[in-house]
């Protein structure tokens, strides 16, 4: 028969890592610390819900305007200049900036007063109030601690009030080390009420911030109703900041409309001041004239002469009217061609064209003023009605000119009419010429005053009908639920941070720890092959491995056993397996007892060696007698049969204790009586355990190497340094050791664990479930 071992032992392959993270794997090691990540959630939960109770909610109120605009629409005559991209921008985005202008929200904080906030103290945050507030305070002069420090305001009496321990009247400027206040009830004041805390805050900031709250967008890009949107604590000041800005508005529209209107006025008045003088002297010369020449009435020839003349003389005073206004017209043209103006009254001129330049001439001056107050002078728009209004002023002037004209040429001929008629009046007497001149002159103050009042009237009408170009659509009004802060995305961001935590201390423990924590730690750096895993055992037996012993840690050392047949190169004869580590506490003495004692229950004679001559622990925790050992053996002063010891509770499972710890041990180990103790040891045993000192404190497991025909090196789970790892490696590499395998000890068995077992179960799962098929088969038994 061959001697030739049926088993062949298959070299270390080295594979390259997967660079890919298995998630399997990583839900599974913070799946181990479950306990860990529920707690975090439950105070981050806490943290939220601790969080939310010291927020202020903030609610949105809303509103919308609806803005008139004529122009809007698909017309023949704007068709092309909605295609034009170089034509100003629609009158709503306008409207847009002048709602969110700093000067109407200056008027709005002024009016409600909103610089002076005040506050119910509660048990967690400052509660504001608006309409509730029983006082109001006014602040005339304020230091800069008012601005610094609340306020605390107490109710005293129905007339007096507590501000910082002292009492002061109401109604009345009173000094405080605030500044110069004065408080004005709302409503009559009690001594009961809850005392409240104030807080000034400065005008600007205020202003700005409630800026920053207010949105103004358009519903739609080809619809003039504009969404007004104000973010606040308080929802009745909201709706009442809207609904002032909107009445604001509103007013500086209705002025700015009136502003061509009121000059119209101003003129009239002047002129009617004016006419009114003349008319009442003449009407005095009339009387005085008719009282001297004692005129009653001329006939019926000097009516009808009159008559004539009172017809061309109106035509002569209409025209002069229409050229007094051309000129007015010249003059506003020619004085101010190159900056804004106010156009005057074009009374009596029924020209279409010049009513049309003047008004376009207004409007653009108008948009102009408009766009001004919320772009600056470098703006393309503005410049562009820059232009506009000078064309149109230019085209104008050439209209004035030619109505000039025609205007001088028909007074020129009334002029001659009248030198005609006058000649004819020589030919009246005296009295009747007089008094016609006189009566002329009346009837032409008279008409003149007459249609001066007219216009009057007619323009104060027009001034008292201008009403907005914008229509409220819906009142302000506030959500029923306060938009900030949600409460799901606060839960939400605080459960996150609670499940991040555990990562983030676990990840910074793996990253801040030095010891091996998985099975890929080891494979990176060394290319020793791993025999076997040990899963870690809570038990405090030193032998695990008894008779019909069912659980993970003794199946592992019998996959371990077995594993010792492809380290054999001869079958027939002993097997000397060497176990050491890096350092101490890696679990070698207690592997290398339980692997003797699983071999001898397999009926292989086995003996374990403790070997470690500087710290022994085999004999102490076995209770065994240490006074003879290897010591003895190896001084020479016993023989193998003195030195050798049986395991109670194993037939064929002997022990050599260290004996007396001596104080030269490695040069103990370098005397030729080792090689004789393993000649004979092989002599008498199948197995032989060496349970050695750990190599990276000492030799001596490098001096006991040479006689032994595989070494297990010991790597524990989250013990064992990394550094050591690529030692391990470099003996390797060097064959220094026989058959130098790894045997991973201490594997735990939940996240951080290697998972030893059958695709990934591991065997506690399957011995859980043979243990109660076994304590049911005994219930039954019974």
């Amino acid at each position: 028969m061959s001697n030739q071992n049926n088993y062949a032992y298959a070299p270390y392959q080295v594979y390259e890592a997967e660079t890919t993270p298995d998630l399997r794997m990583i839900l599974m090691r913070y799946a181990h610390y479950w306990k860990w990540f529920v707690l975090s959630v439950l105070l981050a939960g806490g943290a939220a819900y601790a969080y939310l109770i010291y927020q202020t909610p903030i609610y949105k109120v809303q509103t919308s305007l609806l803005i008139k605009d004529d122009k809007k629409g698909l017309s023949e005559d704007n068709i092309l200049k909605e295609m034009d991209i170089f034509t100003p921008k629609k009158v709503v985005e306008n409207e847009m900036e002048i709602l969110k202008s700093y000067a109407l929200m200056d008027k709005v904080v002024t009016s409600l007063g909103l610089d002076v906030q005040y506050f119910r103290p509660t048990s967690t945050v400052k509660q504001e109030i608006f309409n509730e507030s029983p006082i109001r305070l006014i602040v005339e002069r304020g230091n800069d601690e008012l601005y610094e420090t609340p306020l605390p305001i107490t109710i005293e009496s129905p007339r007096t009030v507590r501000i910082e321990g002292t009492v002061y009247p109401i109604n009345q400027t009173i000094q405080t080390p605030y500044g110069r206040l004065r408080v004005f009830p709302k409503r009559a004041l009690k001594a009961s009420t809850e005392p409240m805390i104030v807080q000034v805050s400065p005008h600007r900031e205020t202003v700005e911030k409630y800026l920053k709250r207010l949105t103004v967008d358009a519903s739609s890009k080809v619809s003039t109703v504009l969404l007004m949107t104000l973010e606040d604590a308080v929802p009745d000041k909201g709706e009442a900041m809207l609904n002032k800005l909107i009445t604001e508005y509103n007013q500086a529209a209705i002025v700015d409309k009136n502003i061509v209107a009121a000059n119209t006025l101003n003129f009239i008045e002047e002129r009617l001041k004016l006419i009114a003088g003349e008319l009442s002297t003449v009407e005095k010369g009339v009387e005085s004239y008719k009282s001297s020449k004692g005129i009653t009435d001329l006939g019926s020839q000097a009516q009808l002469f009159l008559s004539t003349v009172k017809d061309n003389d109106d035509q002569l005073n209409q025209a002069s009217i229409q050229l007094g206004v051309i000129q007015e017209l010249e003059r506003y043209v020619t004085s101010k061609s190159n900056e804004r103006g106010v156009a005057p009254s074009v009374l009596a001129i029924n020209d279409p064209v010049l009513v049309g330049l003047v008004g376009k001439v207004s409007e653009l001056e108008l948009q102009r003023d408009q766009l001004s107050r919320t772009t600056t002078p470098s703006n393309p728009i503005l410049q562009s009605l820059d232009s506009q209004i000078k064309a149109t002023k230019e085209s104008l002037s050439e209209n004035i000119q030619n109505i000039k004209l025609m205007i001088s040429g028909r007074q020129e001929k009334l002029k001659a009419t009248n030198r005609l008629l006058e000649n004819q009046i020589r030919t009246i007497p005296s009295k009747e010429r007089a008094l016609v001149d006189i009566t002329r002159q009346q009837s032409i103050k008279n008409n003149l005053y007459t249609y001066l009042l007219a216009k009057r009237e007619e323009t104060a009408l027009s001034y008292a009908s201008t009403v907005a170009d914008s229509r409220t659509i819906d009142p302000p009004r506030t959500g029923s639920e306060p938009i900030k802060p949600v409460k799901g995305m606060i839960f939400l961001l605080f459960g996150l941070f609670g499940l991040m935590m555990p990562v983030g201390v676990l990840t910074a423990r793996d990253a801040l720890n030095n010891r091996v924590n998985r099975r890929t730690d080891v494979e990176s750096v060394s290319q020793v092959p791993i025999l076997g895993e040990i899963v870690a055992s809570r038990s405090v037996e030193p032998l695990v491995m008894v008779s019909n012993q069912r659980s993970v840690i003794a199946e592992q050392i019998r996959a371990l056993r077995t594993n010792l047949q492809f380290l054999r190169s001869d079958p027939n004869s002993s097997q000397v397996i060497m176990f050491t580590s890096s350092i101490s506490g890696e679990g070698k003495s207690f592997l290398s007892l339980n692997l003797g004692a699983s071999l001898a229950l397999v009926d292989r004679p086995t003996v374990i060696l403790e070997m470690d001559l500087r710290k022994p622990k085999i004999h102490s925790v076995l209770g065994v007698t240490n006074t003879i050992g290897i010591s003895n053996y190896l001084i020479q002063e016993a023989t193998l049969d003195d030195v050798l010891q049986p395991i109670p509770g194993f037939p064929n499972y002997h022990i050599i204790t260290c004996g007396p710890i001596p104080p030269n041990p490695a040069e103990l180990l370098s005397s030729p009586a080792l090689e004789q103790l393993f000649k004979e040891l092989r002599e008498r045993f199948s197995y032989i355990i060496v349970d050695s000192p750990p190599i990276g404190l000492v030799t001596d497991a490098q001096l006991i190497a040479p006689h032994v025909d595989a070494t297990m090196f010991m790597v524990r789970h989250d013990h064992t340094p990394k550094a050591y790892l690529r030692m391990i490696d470099t003996l390797y590499k060097e064959n220094r050791f026989q058959r130098l395998n790894l045997i991973l000890n201490g594997v735990g068995t939940g996240g951080d664990s290697y998972q030893y077992g059958y695709g990934g179960y591991s065997y506690g799962g399957y011995y859980e479930e043979s243990a109660k098929i076994a304590k049911a088969s005994t219930g039954q038994r019974r």
